[in-house]
């Protein structure tokens, strides 16, 4: 069903793509759009340890909500700072894509440990998480991206 990577010497192991994906905060998750255009939207991400999955916080209304009521098929593309060998130019860049299903959360005490996790993964401050929880949770929509297929590869830009 996925095909597997043409630059395959290019390609990091699932552990290296779960670093990536651990330690950067934003990505761009890609839905098929209501008028079946691609549509990419940069997102926040955490991705939770315990069941290999991405999690995402957003708006309850609005166009990626409303495609992905017509469509679960996503893909998430996350890349990292890179870095230069010395001497040379070029960055070297880990990039990593994932396909799968998205989903809402509808469990509450989910969504709220969902929210908590992103929100740390920025700041570590719990006076400043508890007053955006109990001032933003109730706008809040999470999703839930359940992947079924991941590669990674580390790019050289020269």
């Amino acid at each position: 069903m996925f095909r597997k990577m043409r630059r395959f010497r290019q390609e990091i192991s699932k552990e290296e793509c779960i670093e990536v994906l651990k330690n950067e905060k934003r990505g761009v998750l890609s839905i098929l759009g209501e008028d079946g255009y691609p549509y990419g939207i940069p997102l926040n991400h955490w991705f939770c340890e315990e069941d290999g999955r991405l999690y995402f916080h957003g708006a309850k209304e609005g166009k990626k909500i409303d495609s992905i009521a017509l469509n679960d098929k996503a893909s998430y593309c996350v890349y990292d700072k890179g870095y230069c060998k010395p001497g040379e130019w070029s960055l070297n860049v880990k990039s990593i894509i994932l396909f799968g299903r998205i989903k809402p959360v509808t469990d509450e005490n989910r969504a709220r440990k969902i929210c908590t996790e992103l929100v740390r993964k920025f700041i570590d401050d719990e006076e400043y998480l508890e007053e955006e929880l109990k001032k933003s949770f109730g706008r809040v929509q999470c999703l839930e991206f359940i992947p079924e297929h991941m590669s990674g590869k580390l790019v050289n830009e020269s």
